[in-house]
């Protein structure tokens, strides 16, 4: 794996290597991580790539070949899917949800009821377009924002239950059932928007969903460690994943070795089901950043980047004025939501160092990416650690990267 200089790249590399020690002081060496990997690149060059902790419990440290879940930082690749068969003509943006999934048809606003009680609705005010499951203002919500009846039935139902009895057809028949929190394009909820999206690709391309990503996206881009089921034969590069219990304290949540993400899942999620590595999701990114190509492989095209990067939030709006989420993979002022990304709109409300036009999303196990498009850095970050929301990593780390640049 090749690094170039980061001087050669408008990088300082001491101000770089600040990275791995704030990360070991504050992350490793109190143990609120078990080990972590910093991948940082300008025009698709890496110029940092660093591996901190075992991979697995009193294993060998993290390297290149490691392999994480990366969970919803597959939202952005089901995005693109749905923007390759819209550069087709097969859909649009404004295409009504139920014009390809009639399960969604009728679909209505909660109105009372829940919790054993019959659910109330009154129609909604538009319809669920295309546009609504991309930037998450379809009305749908997650069964873990433990904010409303609706999230409620989504666990009582276990409707959210990659492994259990519902494929995407049934997923999405079983949400059918249930009322919008709001009418879509009101608000934003982080929610099941991207499952429910991946589901339309799989219904407008007439193939299964992880096939059209491994012979469409991934085997192009030359991603061959991103799948929704390890192999066995690389089963052993996958890291262990933990969970921070209410003392505070890192316990196990699914061992490497012994996987759920090893088996085949009943219900394929293209909000939040992949597995992959840094490399393989810098290519990604190093396609983002390319205009929607990567060493001769044109996935979408630039003008289609572009849109799908712009803030789509009704009438120019930030996340603070529009989001009713309890839990979201981003702070809210100074950023709206494009078609599969947080977009910062404004550093200085975000205060945070960066671009306007930067966009980006992490997984609840503490992954995270960004590419800013304006100075032409992406980065990786990988762990194995649930919740997100309990570390402050993301803008760390932003900041340190940004600290470094002296061009």
């Amino acid at each position: 794996m090749k690094t170039a200089k980061p001087e050669a790249l408008g990088f300082e590399s001491g101000r770089l290597e600040r990275l791995d020690a704030f990360m070991k002081a504050r992350y490793l060496d109190t143990g609120l991580l078990p080990h972590a990997q910093i991948l940082v690149a300008r025009n698709g060059e890496i110029v940092h790539f660093s591996h901190q902790g075992p991979a697995r419990e009193g294993g060998s440290p993290v390297d290149e070949t490691t392999l994480f879940r990366i969970a919803s930082m597959t939202k952005p690749v089901t995005s693109i899917a749905f923007m390759m068969l819209l550069e087709q003509g097969l859909v649009a943006l404004d295409t009504p949800v139920h014009h390809v999934l009639p399960e969604l048809k009728g679909i209505g606003v909660y109105d009372g009821g829940g919790a054993g009680v019959p659910f109330k609705t009154k129609p909604t005010a538009e319809p669920m377009r295309m546009v609504d499951l991309l930037r998450h203002t379809s009305g749908l919500t997650y069964s873990f924002q433990n904010r409303s009846n609706i999230d409620f039935a989504h666990r009582e139902g276990k409707i959210e239950n990659w492994w259990g009895n519902l494929d995407l057809d049934g997923f999405v028949a079983a949400l059918g059932k249930l009322p919008l929190e709001f009418s879509p394009g009101t608000a934003w909820n982080y929610s099941v928007s991207t499952d429910v999206l991946g589901l339309v690709v799989q219904r407008i391309a007439g193939i299964p969903l992880d096939r059209f990503f491994e012979e469409r996206i991934f085997m192009p881009l030359g991603m061959h460690d991103t799948f929704f089921a390890v192999p066995a034969g690389k089963l052993d590069r996958l890291a262990d994943c933990w969970t921070i219990a209410p003392d505070g304290k890192r316990v196990m949540y699914d061992r490497g070795a012994e996987s759920l993400w090893a088996t085949p899942p009943t219900q394929v999620s293209g909000g939040g089901g992949l597995v992959s590595s840094a490399l393989d999701y810098h290519r990604f990114n190093t396609m983002l950043l390319n205009g929607g190509a990567l060493d001769g492989a044109r996935i979408v095209s630039r003008k289609t980047i572009e849109l799908m990067t712009m803030n789509h939030l009704p009438g120019g709006s930030d996340l603070a004025s529009m989001s009713t989420s309890l839990f979201s993979e981003t702070t809210n002022a100074g950023v709206g939501f494009g078609l599969g990304f947080a977009v910062t709109m404004d550093p200085a409300r975000a205060l945070l160092p960066g671009s306007a036009g930067e966009y980006y999303w992490g997984g609840m196990f503490s992954t995270a990416f960004f590419v800013d498009p304006v100075e032409r850095i992406t980065m990786v970050f990988m762990t194995q650690v649930s919740p997100s929301t309990i570390f402050t990593i993301r803008r760390e780390l932003k900041t340190l990267i940004y600290s470094a640049l002296n061009d």
